[in-house]
Parts: C-alpha cells; sequence; structure tokens
C-alpha cells in the first residue's frame, strides 16, 4: 500500500516512453500508447520536496518486486531524469519547529541533491523565495526580509541565490534547472509590481548565471487557461530583458483548461519570445478515496476531465497525453515534471497518527506553526 501511488506513475512512464526496440514493457493491464517522437534528451522529472519529511515519519518506499529500496534509485531506473524541489528560505519559528510540507529548506534541497546525483539526475531548483507556500495567491516575502526596500531586497535575493546554488554544489548536486520564483502570477516575494518584480528576477538569474553557468533558467507561472496572461507575462519579461531560458507552467487537468489550449499558449510564448517551454507541474488523481483522513484537493463530486477519470488507466491517459503534447505539438517543448508522486500518507490508522507525524516532522500540508507566518492559509491546517 505505501508504494502504491509511486509505482503506478512509474509503471505509467515506463509503459508511455518504451522504445519499439527495446526490452518488453513491464506487464499491465494498462494501456498506454507510445508517445511518438519523443527525444533522447527530453526531461522526465518529479518533485519529491517531502521525501526527507516523508522518510522521517516512517514511510518506507518499495519496487515494483516489492523490497524496500530508495525511492531515487527506483525513480532513476524508471526513466526519471530530473528530481525537483522547493527550497524555502527560513520555515520554522522561533523555537525551531517546522512549518510542514517538508521543512523544505535548502539543508533538505541539498540532501536530496545529493541522493540524485548518486543516481545521475539532475536537479531543479525552485526558489520560492518566500518561507512557506508561494502560489498566485500569496508570494510573501521571507521573515528576515520584511520591510526591506526593493533595492535592498534584490540584493538579499542575488545574495541568497548565490549561497544556495554554492551549497547546492559543495554537496555534490548537479543543478540543471533553476526556477526564479514559484507560480509568479504577477508577484513575487511580496512586490506585487512588475517593475520591482523583474529586479528580482534579473538578481536570481545573475545567480544562477555566475554559480551554475551550465544550468537552465526558468520563470514560473501558471493557469495556463486564461490565455492572454501567459502572453502578457511574457511580454513584460520581454520589455525589461529578463534574462531566462525556459518559460515553464503549471498543468493540473481539472484546473487548467484542454490539452490543445495548452499547446497553443505554450507554442504563442515559443514563437513570439523564442524560448523553451515545459510543463513544471502536473499530477492526477488515479483514486477518489482518501488515504490520510484530511480532505482531498479533488474527490467524490469533483468535476472528472473528459477522458481521464479518476482511475488507474485515467491516470495514465493523462500523463501520457500531456507528454505528448509537449513532445508533437509544442516548439522546444523540453519535459514534463510530475509533482510530489512520492508524497503519500505517513501514518494509515487515523488522522490523529497522521497529525502528530506532520507536527513532528513536517509531512503534512502544514503544521500548526506555520499559522505564525501565514494564518490565513496555513493556519487552516
Amino acid at each position: 500500500m505505501i508504494c502504491r501511488v509511486l509505482c503506478l506513475f512509474l509503471l505509467i512512464l515506463a509503459l508511455s516512453i518504451v522504445p519499439a526496440a527495446a526490452e518488453e514493457a513491464p506487464k499491465s493491464s494498462l494501456y498506454v500508447k507510445k508517445v511518438e517522437n519523443l527525444p533522447d534528451h527530453f526531461i522526465f522529472g518529479m518533485d519529491v520536496s517531502s521525501l526527507i519529511a516523508e522518510e522521517d515519519s516512517g514511510v518506507i518506499y518499495r519496487d515494483f518486486e516489492g523490497n524496500e529500496a530508495d525511492v531515487l534509485q527506483v525513480l532513476r531506473d524508471s526513466g526519471i531524469t530530473h528530481i525537483r524541489v522547493r527550497v524555502w528560505n527560513d520555515p520554522y519559528d522561533a523555537q525551531g519547529h517546522g512549518y510542514g510540507g517538508g521543512n523544505c529548506d535548502i539543508e533538505t534541497a541539498a540532501a536530496i541533491g545529493r541522493r540524485a546525483a548518486a543516481y545521475g539526475m539532475k536537479l531543479i531548483v525552485d526558489f520560492h523565495y518566500s518561507d512557506f507556500w508561494a502560489d498566485p495567491g500569496k508570494q510573501m516575502a521571507p521573515k528576515a526580509w520584511e520591510g526591506m526596500g526593493i533595492e535592498e531586497k534584490t540584493e538579499a535575493v542575488y545574495r541568497y541565490t548565490v549561497s544556495c546554488l554554492e551549497k547546492l554544489r559543495e554537496n555534490g548536486a548537479d543543478v540543471g534547472i533553476v526556477q526564479i520564483g514559484n507560480e509568479t502570477n504577477g508577484a513575487l516575494c511580496g512586490e506585487k509590481r512588475w517593475f520591482d518584480i523583474q529586479y528580482l528576477m534579473q538578481a536570481g538569474a545573475r545567480a544562477v548565471r555566475e554559480v551554475c553557468p551550465e544550468a537552465l533558467v526558468a520563470l514560473h507561472f501558471t493557469d495556463p487557461e486564461n490565455a492572454g496572461n501567459y502572453m502578457t507575462y511574457a511580454a513584460k519579461m520581454d520589455y525589461y530583458r529578463v534574462d531566462y531560458d525556459v518559460f515553464a507552467t503549471s498543468y493540473y487537468p481539472y484546473w487548467h483548461g484542454s490539452l490543445e489550449n495548452l499547446a497553443d499558449v505554450l507554442t504563442r510564448v515559443h514563437d513570439t519570445y523564442g524560448k523553451k517551454v515545459m510543463v513544471m507541474e502536473t499530477s492526477y488523481a488515479y483514486t477518489p478515496e482518501d488515504s490520510d483522513f484530511f480532505g482531498n484537493t479533488v474527490g467524490e463530486g469533483s468535476a472528472v476531465v473528459k477522458d481521464y477519470p479518476f482511475t488507474v488507466q485515467g491516470q495514465a491517459n493523462s500523463i501520457r497525453n500531456i507528454t505528448d503534447t509537449l513532445v508533437n505539438r509544442v516548439p522546444e517543448g523540453i519535459g514534463v515534471v510530475y509533482w510530489e508522486g512520492a508524497w503519500i500518507a505517513a501514518g494509515t490508522s487515523s488522522w490523529e497518527e497522521n497529525h502528530a507525524l506532520w507536527e513532528t516532522y513536517g509531512s503534512g500540508w502544514a503544521s500548526s506553526y506555520a499559522s505564525e507566518y501565514d494564518p490565513a492559509d496555513a493556519g487552516k491546517y
């Protein structure tokens, strides 16, 4: 049970990409149509930011034969090329209690990056420039940066990014892509004017070019169903001459519109501004059932996307078709990253068991300690 979500994803991936001349794909009752024209350099990524918190909480991962295994080796053996980790500046209260969500500070990212590199996988570094979750609904500055003017904050972003990337390299991580912000739809690190946001993005990009010159710089947005917004974001970046390589998007099928629209908006960005494009986050449910005794994002009664029921086959179809869209319908579509495929229930008997683990190890979405920093959202948990 404990490895079921991850194993399903990896089986789907293996079935989707196995070349015709290769050895037989794993035996399965699933039908997954092969993705044609798949380039050798295509990025298959997985975000595993919560991995260490999960392991500390007692989660055991197993391979397809049921043997206890390092999940990163299982990922590598299943075709994953890149591991993604989010980085929060200081996800702890004054007493050192973690905010949860994996307690994803730079030390956690470095530990995961080192393990990923040992298996030959590159690292995607997802800087939130916040102490906890950053998304279109909130882009809060870190506690230590509150009250800073834009010039001081710009310098702080640069120095922090340099420091983190140096730590990652010192720990042996192979940095392949660096995100300057997470889902930055009109805000970043507490700033809400593009004139100010672009300074922060430029500072982060400059740090990447200096410390990891071989890495790609990515900017990450979401809500592609609002098609005109993506051209606005790309135009702003072009106007301010922000230095970046990849225009990345989140794409969750039950929120973000059709694949036809996704292909259209990413193609327009590429054709107009010459940027590589990719899906930096996606996932899909294979069951509406609850496993951690806490409310699901989607479940019974949720609108199920056409052709993608909440079943194993539905999940398989979703992952395969997103990949096919990036490969065959979008110019310079360089990859797809599955979000938190290894983040599963730490306890199995009750909400109380899970909550105790979340509070101690940070393996839930948010701990009670996060409410001091983010009372409106994390405080609910």
